[in-house]
């Protein structure tokens, strides 16, 4: 491999949206310059992406509708359309793939499931197996809305952060995934505060801490993660707003640092980042820092390949801020790099 990194940028394209996404952006970056290699048109808001293991497929969800696609990567970053499949729910908004890189698991955030669909040998995508709903206050029929579905590091467990709106529970689910078979059982849940809305969990490299960012209280709660059983334990919850904005927040994007000692977020509304410490031996969260973003609503936040950079993309104003990560003490500061791409809302990186 030369010395090119590939950037993959996942926009929303809908007038419903107000969008001005085209498709897929491919960046090659050669020594910190992106340069545009491709967009991928002809698919309606492919917008949360994810990379297989060997890092030649893409996966795309299409945000507002109820497909998933796959997409050829070649040598040199560029994408070809493969194939697309049903999720069977609608408003797909994450996607994983399983650890023996079998099945991909898809959140459909108004319909409530969370699909199974198996990845074929050829990298194509198989008809769904399997479609588990996350059940909301009251009997059958009443769903939660989940946002997210979240591997641990171990890649025994599914986390499914879900939000209650009308008639559903704000929770976190934890399933035990079956990857022989494709299945995923229920195992354990737990509630968040009131009206938060969980949105986004991330976990520490050690796998004994999950961070849950709620959407709607603008808060980050801390939870102790068995490994064995896969349950959580709440230990402190903290706003992810500066204490003197007394203003609406909505927050969006957790993400950790790559040795694990410092916690990323993003907030709507406010347009920011906040960044907070974390205590090695017991995770607790100090608050740090509070940077704009430069632009309006960063729906989407990641750090880059070797961690030296933290990337949020602002979606109303077409734009990535780029921000250097001081490895010293996880402060951020702007790069000077900003990078042009119409309503984006994710970006994942080819390193092979």
């Amino acid at each position: 491999m030369g010395m090119s990194t590939y950037a993959y940028i996942g926009c929303r394209t809908t007038k419903e949206r107000n969008a001005r996404g085209k498709g897929i952006r491919v960046y090659e970056i050669t020594d910190g310059t992106w340069q545009l290699k491709q967009i991928a048109e002809g698919q309606m808001n492919p917008s949360y992406l994810c990379l297989n293991e060997k890092q030649d497929r893409l996966y795309a969800i299409h945000g507002d509708f109820s497909e998933v696609s796959a997409y050829k990567v070649a040598e040199d970053g560029t994408l070809t359309y493969q194939n697309t499949t049903e999720t069977h729910g609608t408003n797909p908004v994450h996607l994983t793939i399983d650890r023996t890189g079998k099945w991909l698991f898809v959140a459909n955030l108004q319909t409530g499931g969370v699909s199974v669909i198996p990845i074929e040998e050829d990298g194509s995508l198989g008809k769904i197996k399997e479609l588990k709903f996350i059940s909301g206050n009251g009997g059958p029929g009443y769903i939660s809305h989940p946002h997210q579905v979240c591997q641990d590091r171990s890649g025994k467990w599914l986390l499914v952060p879900s939000q209650g709106r009308l008639q559903g529970v704000g929770k976190i689910t934890v399933f035990q995934i079956d990857s022989e078979h494709g299945d995923l059982k229920e195992t354990s849940m737990v509630k968040g505060r009131s009206g938060s809305e969980p949105r986004h969990c991330v976990f520490h490299p050690n796998n004994r801490f999950c961070y849950c960012l709620n959407e709607k209280d603008s808060t980050v709660a801390c939870y102790y993660f068995d490994e064995e059983t896969g349950t959580l334990d709440p230990k402190q919850i903290l706003t992810t707003l500066p204490e003197d904005f007394l203003g609406d927040g909505w927050a969006s994007a957790i993400e950790i640092g790559i040795d694990g000692k410092y916690l990323y977020l993003s907030n709507r509304k406010h347009d920011s980042v906040t960044v907070f410490g974390l205590d090695q031996e017991n995770g607790h969260m100090t608050y740090l820092q509070n940077i704009r973003t430069k632009g309006e609503q960063p729906r989407f936040i990641t750090t880059n390949p070797d961690g030296t950079m933290l990337l949020a993309a602002n979606e109303l104003t077409d734009t990535i801020c780029c921000m250097d990560i001081d490895p010293k003490t996880g402060l951020l500061a702007y790069s000077g790099t900003e990078i042009a791409a119409e309503s984006p809302v994710c970006v994942v990186f080819k390193t092979k």
